[in-house]
């Protein structure tokens, strides 16, 4: 467990445990018409699942004896993907991506489906995490856990030496994974900082796999860039708890192997996006419109000298973005965290083969879905079921109008999720900050419309909403604000703006 020094004092002044937080979360759960519980059919159901899926078919590979590993969170149980890699002649690398079969275990229709489908999500609060699936199946018996044989569906992508994508393919097979990894520890190691961590150390011939995975990432990385991607920097928070009183909010940043997994999963997204197009089936498309308020990205961008088009362009944005990095990199996040308020949220559509896509002008892609966390979001459970049919030439399991109807449901539940997770870490900083009335802070304007004013302060990482003095302001604005009011039961914590003399 670990604690930020310099908020130590404030963090022990207030020794709420988790039980109030996790109250707060199952409510704001229910006033968002999500399910903080599985009901008794559910349970019932699960009760009856007692094993793993078994292989069976000649079409189901047998891949056991590559070196497949998972790299997540430390504490991840839910492990939705593999990798691996095969070098071969001239640079070119085969990497596979296998994910978890979760639709072997979890039938369209049945009562654990119907609560997947309310939730769409699994949502992840600073008290307590509300899996989409119960953890009999996530965390055990649907998840790719270290030394356990499962079945997967396995992303194919043949990478040239210069990122492209030469060839791919989809198909099933048996999988086990060898070690299960966590980000930090593998980043580190990646980056020459500390030595192997020990679950990599004990496989051999493991250390070289992930290097030539982290080498074709980077390559794939370059070609999205190349292609306008935009390289946003955001800070998210982790909630440290100490003997189950609430101790502090810490920035939880990307690193280079979250960048890796990262890189592959929207490789292997794309591919399943072609298949499943070229197969002639419909899919749930992940898509990120052209952005409304371009003009106030041009106008931020303009504030530090750099000029933008005045119509949309990523590739232009993205330079801007690194220009910025390189300027001033302990910055940058703001700055990232201004053009993703602008940018706008992505959302779920219905793709029908022949029709042009919306694409995603966050990755600068056309051909992009969710498919690679079957355990944690609907929509890839719902990918994961239009992929079988593909494979084995049947009809597409949910029709045009329903898939049309999920595209909407799972994006106004994802949302309501985030309202949650968002609820939940404001709560929890407003028990840190309860005792600091009138403190002063610097802060980031993130948010400026008819409904309200917020901004971003650090120390602890949390946002709060002007309530006094936002006249002018808008999103990318710095500001000194000074602490109001907190209210813990329903995560509010109130600025007003403290102008400057003249």
């Amino acid at each position: 467990m670990s604690i930020n020094p310099k908020n130590h004092s404030m963090a022990i002044t207030h020794r709420a445990g988790k039980d109030e937080l996790q109250r707060i979360a199952h409510e704001a759960m229910l006033q968002r018409g999500l399910l903080p519980d599985f009901s008794p059919a559910v349970i019932a159901q699960s009760n009856q699942i007692t094993r793993a899926a078994a292989a069976s078919g000649a079409a189901i590979r047998d891949l056991r004896g590559l070196l497949w590993a998972s790299i997540d969170n430390d504490d991840s149980r839910d492990l939705d993907q593999l990798s691996v890699a095969e070098p071969a002649a001239n640079g070119v690398v085969k990497i596979r991506v296998a994910i978890a079969d979760v639709d072997a275990l979890v039938r369209k229709d049945s009562a654990i489906d119907g609560h997947a489908w309310t939730n769409t999500t699994s949502v992840y609060t600073a008290a307590q995490i509300f899996p989409m699936l119960p953890e009999k199946l996530s965390t055990d018996l649907t998840s790719l856990s270290e030394g356990q044989e499962r079945l997967a569906n396995v992303v194919e992508m043949v990478i040239a030496t210069d990122g492209t994508v030469m060839a791919s393919d989809i198909y099933q097979a048996i999988v086990l994974n060898r070690a299960k990894l966590a980000y930090r520890s593998v980043a580190a190691w990646l980056e020459g900082t500390a030595p192997a961590p020990p679950r990599l150390a004990a496989v051999p011939g493991l250390d070289e796999q992930l290097r030539i995975q982290d080498r074709a990432a980077q390559a794939l990385k370059r070609v999205r860039h190349a292609h306008g991607a935009l390289r946003l920097e955001t800070l998210e928070v982790r909630a440290v708890f100490d003997d189950g009183a609430l101790a502090d909010l810490l920035p939880d940043e990307k690193d280079r192997a979250t960048e890796l997994i990262e890189d592959f999963m929207i490789a292997a997204n794309g591919v399943t996006a072609r298949y499943l197009e070229n197969k002639g089936l419909p899919s749930l498309r992940r898509v990120l419109r052209t952005p409304k308020r371009w003009d106030r990205i041009v106008a931020l961008a303009a504030e530090s000298g750099e000029r933008l088009p005045l119509t949309p362009d990523a590739a232009a944005l993205d330079a801007f973005l690194t220009k910025r990095r390189q300027a001033d990199p302990e910055r940058f996040p703001d700055v990232s965290l201004s053009v993703v308020k602008l940018l706008g949220s992505g959302e779920y559509a219905l793709e029908v083969p022949g029709q042009p896509s919306e694409g995603h002008f966050g990755l600068a892609v056309r051909d992009y879905t969710h498919s690679t966390a079957p355990n944690r979001r609907f929509p890839d459970l719902v990918a994961q079921r239009l992929l079988k049919a593909a494979l084995t030439g049947q009809p597409s399991p949910y029709t045009n109008d329903e898939l049309t109807t999920l595209a909407r449901h799972c994006t106004d539940q994802e949302d309501n999720a985030t309202k949650v997770e968002r609820q939940v870490a404001k709560s929890a900083a407003a028990l840190l900050l309860s005792s600091r009335i009138g403190a002063r802070f610097d802060a980031i304007v993130t948010g400026a419309a008819d409904k309200g004013t917020w901004v971003r302060i650090s120390g602890p990482t949390t946002e709060g909403r002007v309530v006094r003095g936002f006249e002018g302001l808008d999103v990318g604005d710095r500001v000194h604000v000074e602490l109001v009011h907190t209210d813990v039961a329903r995560g509010f914590i109130d600025f007003a703006a403290v102008r400057e003399r003249t």
